[in-house]
C-alpha cells in the first residue's frame, strides 16, 4: 500500500495543533465563566490532604490543565494563603482532574465536531452577555478538540501498515523504558499531557499499538507533564520551586510503581475492557484514571514524609507574603473592646509594615528594573487589599459593642490609618505600571531626572515608616516629624517639577518621559499625604 507522507504529515500535526487549541480555549472559556471561584476553591477547601485532593481535582477540570491547577497553587502557597503540605494534597488531585480530558475523548462524539463548533461559534458572536460568550469559547474548544482528534486519527491511520512504526511499538511491549522516554519526550514537546493521551487513544483505536506498549506511554505522559511547573519555577521563590519538585517526584514515583507492576495493570486494564465491552479510546482513558487514582492512595499516607523530603532536597526560608491576618481573633470582641482593639492595632502596624516594604519593592524595581521586585510589591499590593478588608470587617464588628469616649477614638483613627495605608498600596501599584510603561516603550530619563526620583523616593519611604512607627507607639514627636517631612516632599514635588519643565524646554527630555517622571513625582507626593493622614491620627488622638 502507497502510502502519502505528506498529507500523513500534513493532518497530524494540523490535527494536533486543532486539538491544542480546543483545549485551551475550553479550559479559558470554562475558568472565565466560573469566575475568581477557582482561587476560592483551593482556598477554602485545602484545610486537610484530602479536601486537598478534591480542590486540586475539581479546579483541573474546570481549566482542563493540571500544570495551571500547579501554577495557581503556587501563587497561594507564596501568598501564605496555603501551606506547602496542603499544595502536594492539590497537585495530587490534578494528576487525577487531568485524566477528565481522556474521558471526554473516549465518549466518542468525532462525528459530531462540526455542528459542536458551530454552536460555539454562535454563542461566541451574536451574544453580548460575557458569560454566554465563556460558555461559547468553552463549547468551541469542545468541538475543536474533537474535530482535532479525528484528523489526527485520519492521519494515524496508515502508520500501522509501516514497517519501522511496527517494529517501534515491538520494541516498546519488549521495553517498556521506551515507551516511558517516547511518553515523556512527546508530552514535554506538546507541552499537553491530554494531547500525548488523546494520541494515544487515537493509535490504539487504529490498531497501530498493542496495549502492553501503550501503557508505559501514558506512564511518561505523566512525567512529560510535570515540566510546565518546574520552566515556572525557574528563578521564582524557593515555595514555587518545591510544589514543581513535588509534580515531579509524585509522577516518577507513579511511572516506577507503574513499570514494576505492568503485567499486573495490563491483566486489569484487559479485564475492564471485556467485562463493560468499553472501545478502545475508553479502555485508554479508564487505563489513565486507574494509573492517576491508584498513584494518589498509593502516595497519600506518605504526604509528610514528601513535604519533608523536598524541604531537604531544596532548603532555604522562602520570603511569604502573608495575605491572612495573624491577630484577629473574634472571641477578644466579646471578651474586651479594649484588648480587640490592641488586636486590631497589631494588624494595622504589620499592614504599615508591608506598604513600606512595597514602597522598597517599588523602588528597586525603578532601578534595576529586575521583574522579581515588581512581583514582590504586587503580592504585597494583594496583602494590603486583603488585610484592608479583614480589619475593616473587625473594627465594624467590635463597633457594635458598647465603647468608652477614648476606645471610640481610637477605633476610628484605626478605621481611617487602614483607609490611608491601603491607599499607599494603590499609588505604588500605579507606579508600578508606569515604570512598566517607560520600559515597554523605551522611554529614558535623564540622569537628573533618575537621582530627583531616588531623591524623593527615598523621602517617601522615610515619611511613611515614621508614620506606621509614630502609629505603632503613640510617639507625638514621631508624628510632628511626619507633618514636616510631608512638607519637604511637597516643595520637593513643586522643585522638581519646574526642573522637568526647563529640561523638556530645553529638549533635554522627551514627552514620554516627561509624563512617566510627573505621574511618578504626584503618585510619591499622594503617599506622603496618606502619611501625614496617619500621623494627625497620632495627633489627634494624643490631643
Amino acid at each position: 500500500m502507497e502510502i502519502d507522507v505528506q498529507t500523513l504529515i500534513f493532518e497530524f500535526i494540523g490535527g494536533l495543533g486543532i486539538f491544542l487549541l480546543g483545549i485551551k480555549y475550553m479550559g479559558e472559556g470554562l475558568q472565565r465563566s466560573a469566575g475568581d471561584r477557582l482561587r476560592d476553591i483551593l482556598d477554602r477547601f485545602t484545610s486537610n490532604p484530602f479536601l486537598g485532593v478534591l480542590a486540586g481535582m475539581i479546579v483541573t477540570i474546570l481549566i482542563q490543565s493540571s500544570s495551571g491547577t500547579t501554577v495557581l497553587t503556587v501563587g497561594l502557597v507564596n501568598a501564605g494563603f496555603m501551606t506547602f503540605r496542603q499544595a502536594i494534597g492539590v497537585i495530587m488531585g490534578a494528576n487525577i482532574g487531568t485524566t477528565v480530558t481522556a474521558f471526554i475523548i473516549g465518549i466518542d462524539l468525532g462525528a459530531y465536531a462540526l455542528p459542536i463548533i458551530f454552536v460555539g461559534c454562535v454563542l461566541l458572536f451574536f451574544f453580548k452577555n460575557q458569560r454566554i460568550t465563556a460558555i461559547g469559547q468553552a463549547v468551541f474548544g469542545f468541538g475543536a478538540l474533537f474535530f482535532g482528534l479525528e484528523l489526527m486519527s485520519s492521519g494515524m491511520s496508515p502508520l500501522r501498515e509501516v514497517e519501522a512504526f511496527q517494529e517501534l511499538t515491538v520494541s516498546m511491549s519488549n521495553t517498556p523504558i521506551l515507551g516511558v522516554v517516547i511518553g515523556t519526550v512527546f508530552t514535554v514537546i506538546v507541552q499537553s499531557s491530554s494531547a500525548t493521551i488523546g494520541i494515544l487513544q487515537g493509535l490504539y483505536d487504529q490498531g497501530a499499538i498493542e496495549l502492553q506498549a501503550a501503557l508505559p506511554v501514558l506512564f511518561g505522559d505523566n512525567i512529560g507533564t510535570t515540566i510546565t511547573a518546574v520552566l515556572a519555577s525557574i528563578g521564582t521563590t524557593v515555595a514555587a520551586k518545591r510544589a514543581a519538585a513535588t509534580h515531579v517526584f509524585f509522577n516518577m514515583v507513579g511511572a516506577t510503581i507503574g513499570l514494576l507492576l505492568l503485567g499486573v495493570f495490563t491483566q486489569y486494564v484487559t479485564f475492564l475492557q471485556g467485562q463493560f465491552n468499553l472501545n478502545e479510546e475508553m479502555t485508554i482513558a479508564f487505563a489513565h484514571g486507574s494509573f492517576n487514582l491508584v498513584n494518589t492512595i498509593v502516595q497519600f499516607p506518605f504526604i509528610a514524609g514528601i513535604a519533608w523530603m523536598i524541604t531537604k532536597l531544596i532548603p532555604g526560608e522562602d520570603a511569604l507574603v502573608e495575605y491572612k491576618p495573624k491577630h484577629l481573633d473574634p472571641i477578644f470582641i466579646q471578651q474586651s473592646s479594649t484588648l480587640a482593639l490592641d488586636q486590631a492595632k497589631e494588624e494595622v502596624i504589620r499592614m504599615g509594615d508591608y506598604a513600606v516594604q512595597g514602597l522598597e519593592e517599588t523602588n528597586q524595581y525603578l532601578s534595576t528594573h529586575q521583574q522579581k521586585h515588581s512581583d514582590m510589591a504586587m503580592q504585597l499590593e494583594g496583602a494590603l487589599n486583603n488585610l484592608d478588608k479583614e480589619i475593616t470587617n473587625y473594627l465594624i464588628n467590635i463597633s457594635s459593642e458598647s465603647l468608652t469616649e477614648a476606645e471610640s477614638a481610637k477605633h476610628t483613627a484605626l478605621m481611617d490609618s487602614v483607609r490611608d495605608i491601603e491607599r499607599i498600596g494603590d499609588h505604588f501599584e500605579n507606579i508600578l505600571e508606569l515604570i512598566d510603561y517607560k520600559m515597554s516603550n523605551k522611554v529614558n530619563l535623564t540622569e537628573q531626572a533618575e537621582e530627583d526620583l531616588n531623591n524623593m523616593f527615598d523621602l517617601t519611604i522615610l515619611t511613611v515608616k515614621q508614620a506606621v512607627r509614630a502609629l505603632d507607639t503613640n510617639d507625638r514627636e514621631e508624628a510632628l516629624a511626619v507633618v514636616q517631612k510631608e512638607d519637604q516632599i511637597d516643595s520637593m514635588e513643586r522643585n522638581y517639577r519646574k526642573k522637568h519643565i526647563i529640561r523638556v524646554n530645553e529638549g533635554q527630555c522627551s514627552g514620554s518621559a516627561g509624563i512617566v517622571f510627573v505621574d511618578i513625582i504626584s503618585n510619591l507626593e499622594r503617599i506622603g499625604d496618606h502619611a501625614v493622614n496617619i500621623a494627625e491620627e497620632v495627633l489627634g488622638e494624643k490631643g
